[in-house]
């Protein structure tokens, strides 16, 4: 299945390269909305809380009324996760707060477990140069991504995998590093990082892995299935 991104920064909609370099911007968020609605999920990520560079509450809150979004980005605390899902958003999505001390915090992951339920809880492990990164990519932790997505298993209902070392760079994804994924959990995962054809979304849907695809729909490299 494919799932279209809308990454949010500064009050817009933008797609960056490698996470860092901004190569498109926009403020008009409803034809974005407008062509996405019909949609199963659709991903919506604030950056500026991720990095905790501010928040971007009110685009969140009107993506998530108009779409069946899950959220990520900055939500660090049992309380943020609650404001999300009340928010309407479909899922959390974890990333950074599941880490504590260079180790996955198992505590925490259980006591969101145990508050919400599993089923509304998706893990973000993010890689690059196969380890695990966080806090916007900025920090590398000495952990694999299969054993962390292994670690994580019991407490969500899936995964978002990002290979960010392909991440807006429109030159396809490493297909090996998501099946090692796939293969290490029984939950459902979710790639990202590159996916830039339809071949490599009907590869990866055939393994039962969704794809959640960004540059290359903005661009129109990757056509809308209503276009």
């Amino acid at each position: 299945m494919l799932i279209p991104s809308i990454d949010l920064q500064g009050g817009r909609i933008v797609q960056l390269v490698q996470g860092e370099k901004l190569a498109l911007a926009t403020t008009d968020v409803d034809i974005w909305i407008s062509r996405f609605r019909g949609f199963a999920s659709v991903q919506l990520i604030d950056l500026d809380a991720a990095k905790g560079e501010g928040t971007n509450d009110v685009m969140v809150a009107r993506v998530c009324a108009a779409l069946p979004c899950r959220v990520g980005g900055g939500i660090r605390t049992v309380d943020r996760v609650r404001e999300v899902l009340e928010a309407r958003a479909t899922h959390a999505i974890l990333g950074s707060s599941l880490f504590r001390n260079g180790g996955v915090d198992i505590t925490f992951a259980r006591t969101l477990a145990d508050t919400f339920g599993p089923d509304r809880l998706i893990a973000a492990v993010d890689s690059r140069g196969g380890k695990v990164v966080i806090h916007g990519w900025r920090t590398e932790l000495e952990l694999d991504p299969v054993t962390t997505v292994r670690s994580l298993e019991p407490y969500v209902a899936g995964f978002l995998y990002t290979h960010v070392d392909r991440e807006g760079l429109m030159q396809g994804t490493d297909m090996a590093a998501i099946e090692r994924i796939a293969r290490a959990t029984s939950r459902k995962v979710t790639a990202a990082g590159g996916i830039t054809t339809q071949k490599e979304i009907d590869y990866l849907d055939a393994l039962g892995i969704d794809a959640v695809v960004g540059m290359a729909l903005y661009t129109g490299k990757l056509q809308l299935p209503s276009s």
